[in-house]
């Protein structure tokens, strides 16, 4: 009888031994496809934009929808150029950039600045490109050179009028990262808000976007200034869990974080982003960028 107990004992312990190398096998390759894998091969999200005010000159108008590149972390040179040459298969009219081009723990010298601006600047739109700054980027002096240099508009906190064959136009305005700073999102965004305000009914733009870094900004905006807002920052949590979503969630992005919201008659889309942030992994998130295809 002892024999016995002593022998099922061994067995349990063997199931047991068993049990705990599969979970470590598991959870090792989990971090090595986070790591290694689920990094790469950036995907393309695409959405429909349904608004009865795009008239036909802006019908099937592509914008692209780039963010958190956080250069420097596990993006560099080569990805950054796969990330050019997949935008430009996409044939945009206009690209928008919400923020933390580069990472915060980034050594950036003067030669890394160049190499990017010079990557950036290969990017092909039919209408132009513009970029807002993100917390991260707001450490390095040189983001407006990367940003000017590339051919992209500095739209922090400034609007713009788009126009395509025709005497209406879009609004695209852009807010800067606020994470840090005290100036308020309504002051901010003054300079539009005044523009709305003042123009005459029969010159008011048949649609209006708004460039944001931090998702959470959008409590503080007057939504019946705008119909499309796209955001970065959250990454949609970096490493998503089955039944549990995000879980690395950054201050900016506590409430709002998913891919999208709809909120009164104003859309916000957040994209995941491309890079990492804090640490290198990614997990049922794969790396991506919008393409938004504007109908009526």
């Amino acid at each position: 009888m002892k024999k016995e107990e002593t022998t099922n004992k061994k067995n349990s312990l063997k199931k047991l031994i068993i049990i705990f190398i599969f979970f470590l096998i598991l959870i090792i390759s989990c971090l090595f496809y986070s790591r290694f894998v689920e990094i790469k091969n950036i995907k393309i999200k695409e959405y429909k934009i349904i608004n009865k005010n795009i008239v036909d000159e802006y019908y099937g108008l592509k914008i692209v929808h780039i963010t958190d590149i956080h250069y420097g972390k596990v993006t560099f040179e080569k990805e950054l150029k796969e990330l050019v040459k997949k935008i430009n298969l996409t044939k945009p009219d206009i690209v928008v950039l919400t923020g933390d081009l580069i990472d915060k723990d980034t050594k950036l010298t003067t030669e890394d600045a160049d190499k990017i601006s010079f990557i950036l600047s290969k990017i092909e739109t039919t209408i132009g490109k513009y970029a807002i700054i993100g917390d991260n980027d707001c450490k390095f002096n040189n983001w407006n050179f990367i940003i000017e240099n590339s051919n992209f508009i500095n739209l922090n906190d400034k609007y713009d009028l788009i126009y395509k064959n025709s005497k209406k136009n879009i609004l695209i305005t852009g807010l800067s990262s606020n994470l840090y700073n005290k100036k308020s999102v309504d002051n901010k965004l003054k300079e539009s808000t005044d523009y709305l305000k003042n123009i005459k009914e029969d010159e008011k733009p048949i649609y209006s976007i708004l460039l944001m870094h931090e998702p959470d900004n959008i409590d503080e905006v007057n939504l019946n200034n705008y119909d499309l807002v796209l955001a970065g920052h959250s990454l949609n949590g970096q490493v998503k869990l089955p039944l549990i979503g995000g879980i690395f969630i950054p201050s900016g992005a506590k409430k709002y974080y998913n891919s999208f919201y709809r909120l009164e008659k104003t859309k916000l889309y957040i994209s995941s982003g491309i890079g990492t942030t804090n640490n290198k992994f990614r997990l049922f998130n794969k790396p991506s960028f919008n393409l938004y295809r504007l109908t009526n």
